[in-house]
């Protein structure tokens, strides 16, 4: 075994190319720095290979198989170290994917938030997944060593956060400024525009690192499952309550018919007697609610016009008026009735007059 792992390893050495298992990976680094002169290098047709030496790009290869040979590869020469005969040069060598890498999964709470149109304080969450793009190797590579992160998932771990920083503020300033009420986003009313609002607030971001978000897929905003529950009473009491003119109204309505409706679940007696009165009080109450209403909403009849002093009515319809004759059936109007002591109007009707107290 021994022997068998030796020559393995020599021709692990010999032949370089980035293994299946890492195929997924949008960075992939070569695990070591010696590399051997001659060696075959494989890049596939969905990446490209970048030397990196000391933080500084040296050259980069594209899909294909190349002999790492210095007279063919001219930036290899740089990369020698004389002390080898030539042999061995020294340099980091990346693989980067360049096809679009879908299904990158992203997720986690974005905190607190209160809810527009009812005024609740909610914990959200957010999850879903993204398609990457890498429009810059080289700027890639440098972001994922300056960030000092070595591996590929350690990189996406972090980059997912800053995704994440820049979603929970994104959303939380579209639900307040305009008013979005929590229930609508969380069934997804507003899941295109939030994608696209994202997509434009994380590009500044992704673009330092040479990577761009071409999609968004799955995208959820979730509550605690109280909380939607709490929403959606929140929603039904007050769709009642404007049917019903106003809360006060759908309030009492609810405890009457509640109150009922106890009586007769509770009630006993004989042929189900109590069960029965119950049945009847809950029916009596929701017709007197309902009468109520119909009362409150029915225009109030207009209060009789008081009489005015000197006004002249017919004396066959009893229409107020004024000239000569009746508008309404043409009769002659009679005067206005005057005081026998002082001669002033009297109101119609009147038994005294106003001005001198004398019998009408």
């Amino acid at each position: 075994m021994g022997l068998f792992d030796s020559i393995t390893g020599e021709s692990k050495r010999n032949f370089i190319a980035r293994p299946d298992e890492a195929k997924s990976q949008i960075i992939w680094k070569y695990p070591e720095k010696n590399i051997r002169m001659m060696t075959q290098l494989t890049v596939m047709p969905d990446e490209v290979a970048l030397f990196i030496k000391e933080g500084r790009l040296e050259g980069r290869l594209g899909p294909g198989t190349h002999q790492l040979d210095a007279r063919n590869i001219p930036f290899l020469g740089a990369l020698v170290e004389k002390f080898t005969g030539g042999n061995l040069f020294i340099s980091e060598l990346f693989f980067i994917t360049t096809r679009d890498i879908a299904g990158m999964k992203f997720g986690g709470p974005m905190g607190s938030l209160v809810d527009p149109e009812t005024g609740f304080q909610l914990d959200t969450m957010v999850y879903g997944s993204m398609t990457l793009r890498v429009e810059d190797p080289l700027k890639l590579v440098m972001g994922l060593v300056g960030t000092g992160k070595s591996t590929n998932e350690d990189f996406m771990g972090w980059y997912r956060n800053q995704v994440l920083k820049v979603m929970k503020d994104r959303v939380g300033e579209q639900i307040v400024k305009k008013k979005w009420p929590v229930s609508d986003v969380i069934s997804g009313h507003y899941t295109e525009e939030l994608e696209q609002e994202i997509l434009a607030a994380v590009k500044p971001h992704t673009d330092n690192y040479g990577l761009r978000i071409v999609g968004i897929e799955n995208f959820q905003i979730s509550i605690k499952e109280e909380d939607a529950e709490t929403l959606k009473k929140f929603r039904k009491d007050m769709a009642y309550s404007r049917a019903a003119g106003g809360f006060q109204q759908y309030a009492q309505g609810q405890a009457m018919l509640g109150a009922a409706e106890g009586m007769a679940k509770g009630g006993g007696g004989a042929d189900g007697a109590m069960a029965g009165m119950g049945m009847g009080m809950g029916m009596g109450m929701a017709s007197m609610f309902a009468n109520q209403q119909a009362q409150q909403r029915a225009p109030a009849a207009p209060a009789p016009a008081a009489p005015v002093a000197g006004q002249v009515f017919c004396s066959s319809c009893g229409t107020p008026g004024s000239g000569k004759f009746c508008a309404q059936c043409g009769n002659a109007l009679a005067g206005p009735r005057r005081c026998a002591g002082c001669q002033g109007d009297l109101q119609a009707g009147a038994k005294f007059c106003p001005s001198c107290g004398k019998p009408a």
